[in-house]
């Protein structure tokens, strides 16, 4: 392993050249270098498309901030041969090289599996794309709205009356990407044990495919859809939000053993002795009429009343507070999920902060989100000496 990164990440000593940009692959890449990687972004001289997306902060875009910190950017023009060969003296001594253009893009720049092996044959070469490396559909474009229509995910979201939904985040970016980088740190420790490089691959598609494992469990024993219950429990009741005198709860029964305690908190017991309401099962098919009870009783107390009794009692219960609320909550401070950096000309940029936590080697803001080209005069001039 070859960085130079002088830190006791966990990846210290790992360098990692990252070809990625937008989401996928910087997510990935950006949890590499928060282990402590050195990961060398390479951006066509317009820099990566998110630079000038999102909310600004003195022409900085926070976008880019938040999935490109503890990297180091350099400019190379990929369409140019003088450039293409500096990729590959960069290659030559890399432990990691990530991509995320279509499938097969990387291949027709003269980057192919065989040609990366020749310059490195240690090194692990990973991509993201939207739909695998095979198949009728790898050339397709994708992007994450179209992987949530794909997956079958978008249509288990919403209700019969909203219909389908998508998820508000980029869910199957981010998945993908997680995804990939844990297929990278799993290569990384093949290696040790073989001396091996190898390809990693993770898809948009198949990565929401994955985390719907519970739900498709279903369809394989039934042969059909699981019905959406936005925001009740599929195979659960009662299980939702409820109202109260001042607002929502979310309160989360998981159990047989978590509905008693729910409905003994709530003064709901008698319902156990009656038919439609004594099994989980029964509930499930009169959830509509039980939810009526529920938020009946519940409407006449406060959302703190309700929150206290409940988590007192063992029964999992929250407020649904909004995101502002939950970035500034004591819950996101005790587990330092956010964190500030004094970018470039001494701009602080907020983002969200490690959601991992080891203990004897922590994750860390090693250094500012780059510039666009920051980096290049610095790691180039060492390998064309």
């Amino acid at each position: 392993m070859t960085s130079e990164n002088n830190n006791n990440g966990a990846l210290s000593g790992v360098k990692v050249i990252d070809l990625t940009r937008v989401l996928s692959g910087p997510f990935c890449t950006m949890l590499l270098a928060d282990m402590g990687a050195e990961v060398i972004k390479i951006e066509p001289p317009k820099g990566d498309n998110v630079r000038n997306q999102g909310d600004m902060v003195n022409g900085y875009s926070s976008y880019f901030a938040q999935f490109n910190r503890n990297k180091k950017s350099v400019i190379l023009d990929l369409y140019k041969e003088t450039d293409k060969e500096l990729l590959k003296s960069l290659l030559s001594d890399a432990d990691v090289v990530v991509e995320n253009f279509k499938a097969g893009v990387f291949n027709k720049m003269g980057f192919n599996y065989e040609t990366l092996k020749s310059i490195n044959p240690k090194l692990i070469c990973a991509s993201v794309n939207g739909f695998g490396s095979k198949g009728e559909m790898s050339n397709r474009p994708a992007f994450d709205f179209i992987a949530q229509a794909l997956s079958g995910f978008m249509s288990l979201n919403g209700t019969d009356e909203t219909g389908p939904m998508r998820a508000a985040m980029p869910i199957s970016d981010l998945v993908a990407g997680l995804y990939c980088s844990f297929g990278i740190v799993s290569a990384l420790y093949s290696r040790v044990q073989t001396g091996k490089g190898q390809q990693v691959e993770s898809c948009l598609t198949s990565s929401l495919i994955s985390m719907m494992a519970y739900l498709s469990s279903e369809s394989f024993v039934t042969g059909k859809a699981p019905k959406k219950s936005g925001n009740n429990h599929p195979i659960l009741a009662p299980y939702g939000i409820f109202q109260t005198s001042d607002g929502e709860v979310a309160v989360a029964p998981a159990s047989d053993k978590f509905c008693d305690i729910f409905l003994e908190s709530t003064d709901l017991t008698n319902l156990l002795e009656d038919d439609l309401y004594k099994n989980n099962a029964n509930r499930m098919k009169n959830r509509d009429s039980l939810n009526k009870i529920v938020n009946e009783k519940m409407v006449l107390k406060s959302s703190d009343y309700w929150i206290k009794k409940l988590n007192d009692a063992g029964c999992p219960a929250a407020k649904i507070v909004s995101l502002p609320e939950a970035l500034n909550s004591q819950l996101i401070k005790d587990t330092d999920m956010v964190i500030s950096s004094n970018g470039p000309e001494d701009r602080q940029i907020k983002m969200t902060g490690f959601a991992v936590k080891l203990s004897e080697t922590p994750s860390k803001l090693y250094r500012p989100p780059p510039l666009l080209g920051e980096h290049t005069e610095e790691i180039l001039k060492k390998i064309k000496k």
